[in-house]
């Protein structure tokens, strides 16, 4: 499978690299084709890593990872070209955190709309799943946890998309919960304060959400 990234922090390298590790060709895109830290990033990963803009990172892939800064977000589609994203599965693992005025995150939009809502809407014939949101990158691939595997909440509109979602964090060393639409994202990207807000009180990035089950 091709995967294209679009975003070049802690998160889309991950992501990135967990991909490559499973044989998959990475084309990761920034805002310029010569982003220093993406090219670092593809000298690291090997032969098939890549580097691009948003626009040829989109172009490129099977499917699409939204690795952006939350609210850079729809911008940064907007430069990718959201003719781009057509019948592709999306994956979307933003959250909308504003930083302005203090040290503890809060959220840019939330109650009636959340960031996901907004990228299915940017990329109507997209099908878009937010996943990957409620924890840090360094657990994103395969995490070694007591008690676990972590379970990964995913929201979209597409059944289809959703079960490939959930092959693909099997892979990952993900179980899957599935909270419906990608309405559901309005819950999901709060649960990424829950996740920093215990990250900032115990000093610690070793968490995730397991949902316990009868």
């Amino acid at each position: 499978m091709r995967v294209g990234i679009l975003g070049t922090g802690d998160v889309g390298q991950a992501l990135g690299a967990a991909f490559v590790s499973l044989g998959h060709e990475v084309k990761m895109g920034s805002r310029t084709s010569n982003n220093e830290k993406m090219m670092r990033w593809a000298k690291n990963q090997g032969a098939k890593a890549s580097t691009g803009t948003f626009e040829e990172a989109a172009q490129y892939g099977d499917l699409v990872v939204v690795a952006t800064m939350g609210v850079a977000t729809e911008e940064s589609l907007n430069q990718a070209g959201p003719k781009n994203f057509a019948g592709k599965l999306v994956l979307d693992v933003t959250n909308p955190i504003d930083m302005v005025g203090g040290k503890t995150p809060k959220l840019a939009i939330g109650t009636n709309d959340s960031l996901g809502e907004r990228v299915q809407r940017m990329l109507p014939q997209a099908r878009v799943v937010k996943a990957f949101n409620t924890v840090g990158n360094n657990l994103m691939y395969r995490p070694d946890l007591p008690g676990g595997p972590p379970d990964m909440f995913i929201a979209g509109n597409d059944p289809g998309a959703k079960r490939q979602v959930s092959e693909i964090l099997q892979e990952f060393g993900w179980g899957t919960v599935d909270v419906g639409d990608i309405e559901a994202a309005r819950y999901l990207e709060p649960m990424c304060l829950v996740w920093v807000a215990y990250a900032i009180r115990t000093g610690t990035r070793n968490h995730a959400f397991k949902l316990l089950r009868r």
